[in-house]
């Protein structure tokens, strides 16, 4: 749309700014804008949860399109989780109509005396009181927005574990579209930004609009097939009992063996998911349509009509995580999480991780207000997911993460939290697919599971092809060049507003082809390829300026097999991070032991106000 809105919620003010041409062929939008406009203005060393602080929501130049799967946004701010660059994405409907109402992104500044939602009307900007929403659950909010602003408006917002600036909390849009990791929702309601709502029909540019229309048919009929079935019929609950029972979902804390520890996968998987499904949800203009609305819950939980299916990473979150076969209680969990809104993978992995402490004894029933934090409990998890998102009691210790709950605790908690940097990793298990060993460790937001790449996926396989093998048939060895290329295609994918469920590693022809038609650009894989490495490396020295090098990141031995496990498919499998590491940093010529990217990489992708800071 060529237009960013720049925010200053200090002062109310409100200004358009027009980035140039060559700025958005460089850093595309996503993350890669986000990350090149905060380096340049914020100072290093901010208070996250201070006004110092930028908040961005950027969509990306093909969201929004005719190009299928075209509808991802991110959010952007310093992580006050981790201390890193933040990030987090979501789908649903708010990225395509924040720029149908005339703007590429929005960028926040400042804390205002009282708490204000936005509104974004047809390229029109305004600030208004939102004291009547403040205290709302999500749904609440997104109600009484669409009430007030107009049916047809879209709305993200906070709930009340944002306001009361969990770390661990996310922004909702879709009453269960989540832009959750990072502590994003801890940002926003530092801001006392409660939501914002945006309307407009104005049409996104094509260069090629006849190009773009043959693309789009051709895609359709390319996704046709069991695959597409699959996705349209479970979404990513397909894979929860497969992936148990191969060793790529966690199980027990990061601790357990799914065949020995968790004997009913089945039962929080695919059709004993689906069986509650009222009909399927679409991301805007989705073929898949993967997602699901619910019947209301009429057995010991209930939830209402609407509610949304719990997707792969809250089914094993609160699920073999917890050794927790009770789906329902784990539909509950979901929309708890959805309603007060926080993150899914972090609540489902901080309450595992008291469970493990209170069946250690270092925390007890005085310490839990009475809840009985034992293995497979599903009525003592929900109600400690209930007091995690109000911030009650025990739930107040866990509210920020594992880190957090680990030093609050002491008592030696802390070997039993699983996490990098204070980011509690995504559900995939690297002792079954290496890969994510570096990416968990190396992207600038640890522990992401969709920033990076797998050992299995660069060999173009999926996880559902895996089933149980033994892991020695993917020894990762030698492959940093592949997971730099891998991983800038993941940041291409990323920064140009698609979803990853429609896109193939192979698709980077494809994704060029998309773009040039609806900029009119000319990019080629090369070019993206260059671009991914470009957004990597920004990332990556934003980082870097804060005094904090990945090389030093401490990885819990539990999620790299140290020591190995001793039964089940990934049996005595240990991963050599230290290599891998030394592999991707030579591949990204990046220093071996500060890693610094050197002076020569920074200055040939063009950033060389970087360079006079990483090298003055």
């Amino acid at each position: 749309m060529g237009r960013f809105l720049s925010v200053n919620l200090s002062t109310g003010e409100l200004k358009d700014e027009l980035p140039e041409e060559r700025f958005l062929k460089d850093f595309l939008g996503g993350y890669g804008v986000g990350a090149r406009l905060l380096f340049s203005r914020l100072k290093p060393k901010i208070d996250p949860l201070g006004p110092e602080n930028i908040l961005g929501f950027v969509t990306g130049p093909l969201t929004g399109t005719p190009i299928p799967f075209g509808s991802r946004y991110t959010v952007v701010a310093k992580s006050p989780l981790t201390g890193t660059w933040g990030d987090a994405n979501s789908g649903g409907d708010f990225g395509p109509y924040l720029r149908f109402a005339g703007y590429d992104a929005v960028f926040f500044a400042g804390v205002p005396e009282r708490p204000v939602y936005l509104v974004i009307d047809d390229g029109k900007a305004e600030l208004r009181d939102a004291g009547h929403l403040w205290g709302k659950d999500s749904d609440e909010t997104e109600d009484l927005l669409i009430a007030e602003v107009g049916k047809d408006a879209h709305v993200a917002c906070i709930g009340p574990a944002g306001e009361k600036l969990s770390l661990i909390s996310a922004i909702m849009n879709n009453k269960g579209r989540a832009a959750a990791r990072s502590g994003v929702g801890a940002v926003m309601g530092s801001k006392r930004l409660k939501a914002i709502a945006v309307r407009g029909n104005q049409p996104v540019p094509l260069a090629d609009k006849e190009r773009v229309g043959e693309i789009r048919k051709a895609r359709l009929q390319g996704i046709r097939g069991p695959g597409g079935d699959r996705w349209r019929k479970f979404g990513t609950s397909s894979a929860t009992a497969r992936a148990v029972q191969s060793g790529d979902a966690p199980v027990k804390n990061w601790g357990g063996v799914g065949i020995r520890d968790f004997l009913n996968a089945q039962a929080i998987s695919d059709v004993n998911v689906i069986k509650y499904n009222e009909r399927n949800f679409a991301c805007w203009r989705c073929p898949y349509a993967c997602g699901a609305y619910l019947k209301a819950g009429e057995g010991e939980y209930r939830w209402e009509a609407g509610a949304h299916r719990p997707e792969y990473e809250t089914l094993a979150s609160f699920g073999s995580m917890c050794l927790n076969d009770n789906v329902e209680s784990i539909i509950k969990a979901n929309d708890i999480c959805n309603r007060y809104g926080l993150d899914t993978i972090s609540a489902g992995s901080s309450i595992a991780f008291a469970i493990e402490c209170y069946e250690n004894g270092i925390i007890t029933k005085n310490d839990t207000g009475g809840i009985e934090l034992t293995w497979g409990n599903h009525a003592a998890i929900v109600a400690m997911t209930e007091k995690m998102a109000k911030r009650e009691g025990f739930g107040d210790v866990l509210a920020d993460g594992v880190r957090a709950a680990a030093k609050r605790i002491g008592k030696g908690a802390d070997r039993f939290a699983v996490h990098i940097q204070g980011q509690e990793p995504g559900m995939h298990d690297p002792r079954l697919l290496p890969g994510y060993a570096t990416s968990y460790t190396m992207d600038a937001t640890p522990s992401r599971h969709m920033q990076g790449g797998s050992h299995a996926v660069e060999m173009g396989r999926g996880i559902a092809e895996l089933e149980i093998q033994p892991v020695e048939r993917y020894v990762y060895t030698g492959k940093g060049e592949a997971h730099r290329k891998l991983s800038a295609f993941r940041h291409v994918v990323n920064a140009v507003g698609l979803c990853a469920f429609g896109i193939r590693n192979t698709d980077a022809p494809r994704v060029a082809e998309d773009l040039n038609a609806v900029t009119g650009w000319d990019l080629t894989v090369a070019d993206l390829l260059e671009i991914g490495d470009r957004i990597a490396t920004i990332r990556h020295a934003f980082n870097l300026r804060e005094g904090l090098s990945a090389i030093q990141f401490n990885v819990p031995g539990r999620m790299v097999g140290k020591p190995p496990l001793e039964e089940g498919p990934l049996a005595g499998v240990e991963i050599d991070l230290s290599a891998q590491i030394e592999d991707y940093l030579k591949a990204m010529d990046w220093d071996l032991t500060t890693g610094k990217p050197s002076k020569r990489r920074l200055m040939g992708l063009g950033l060389e106000d970087v360079a006079e800071v990483l090298w003055p």
